[in-house]
């Protein structure tokens, strides 16, 4: 099922419904059935899922973060004159954080009258929530602050490490941290002692990273097939090698997908094809044959039959697991 928006695909996803979800850069949200909404008046910098599970939370350039529903889009914050480019919500507190330049602000989805600002010293390039979504990591300038979500006064526990931190992901049971950094590789920490953990090789940046096999196993952009680093056991990938599954010749892997409990990747490509391979098995599946831009944006269904992907010049698309 071929779409053809006309914009930069930020991001791709499927409500609970099922239904797959376009955050594009021309401010609009579209659904697979025609159904839209312009949720911005200006680009779409990032996109996360809504507490409840119902629709989709943007942030964008015109500095305001939009709850999109087919019903019409709701202004959850603004903030005049900085744009909003990082956002993660946790459906365990039902609390949302967004980023704008070295703030981080937090919500509740439940309460409007729930505020807390936390500052950091450098700008904000990633967010996550933990698996009870209590604490919130942000990656910066030399490292990760841990924060508890709901204290409005605190200092946040900083883990250390030189460069710039862009992406951040708890593991499922909240017990290693992984970022992603400007430069080509990894960084992660297990949390019960501070131990660093250094993840490199990639031959270039990590922009995508997901885990799945209920948190035993780690999948990332950033090769010419879908890196898996594995995370079982009390040390996660300290010490051990990287595999590499799916390697394409003359490509590399620009988004990955993958759903928490299931051991199949989806990979999206530089030269614009999708493939999904299980993990174990030496089949690939090419959902998306045609060559063009590279992939932006890329999910997977709730019952893992489908993806749904866009590109850098707005070509989208939908398909079954042969």
């Amino acid at each position: 099922m071929p779409f053809a928006f006309d914009a930069y695909v930020t991001d791709a996803r499927f409500d609970r419904s099922g239904l797959a979800i376009f955050a594009l850069g021309d401010g609009t949200i579209r659904w697979e059935d025609g159904r839209q909404v312009q949720a911005h008046d200006g680009a779409i910098l990032c996109a996360a899922a809504h507490p409840s599970g119902e629709g989709v939370i943007t942030g964008g350039d015109d500095g305001r973060l939009v709850w999109s529903r087919p019903a019409g889009p709701e202004t959850l914050a603004e903030i005049k004159g900085r744009w909003i480019d990082v956002v993660a919500s946790s459906a365990a507190s039902n609390l949302i954080a967004f980023a704008a330049g070295r703030e981080v602000l937090v919500r509740d989805a439940m309460d409007p009258k729930f505020a807390v600002t936390l500052a950091h010293e450098r700008t904000v390039g990633g967010l996550d929530f933990d698996p009870k979504g209590r604490r919130l990591a942000a990656a910066t300038y030399g490292g990760a602050a841990l924060w508890y979500a709901r204290i409005a006064e605190q200092k946040p526990l900083f883990l250390k490490w030189a460069g710039s931190h862009v992406l951040v992901a708890f593991s499922p049971d909240g017990r290693f941290l992984v970022s992603a950094m400007q430069e080509n590789e990894l960084h992660g920490w297990r949390l019960a002692d501070g131990s660093n953990m250094r993840m490199g090789g990639y031959p270039s940046k990590v922009k995508s990273l997901v885990f799945l096999d209920r948190g035993r196993l780690m999948a990332t952009s950033g090769a010419a097939g879908a890196v898996i680093w594995p995370f079982g056991g009390s040390s996660g990938p300290m010490g051990k090698q990287a595999a590499e599954v799916g390697y394409q010749e003359g490509a590399l892997v620009t988004r990955i997908a993958a759903l928490p409990d299931a051991s199949r990747v989806f990979a999206g490509l530089s030269d614009g094809r999708v493939w999904s391979c299980e993990l174990g098995g030496t089949k690939v599946d090419h959902l998306k044959t045609e060559k063009g831009e590279p992939i932006s944006a890329l999910a997977v269904s709730p019952d893992g039959r489908r993806a749904a992907w866009g590109d850098e010049a707005g070509e989208a698309g939908i398909a079954e697991l042969p």
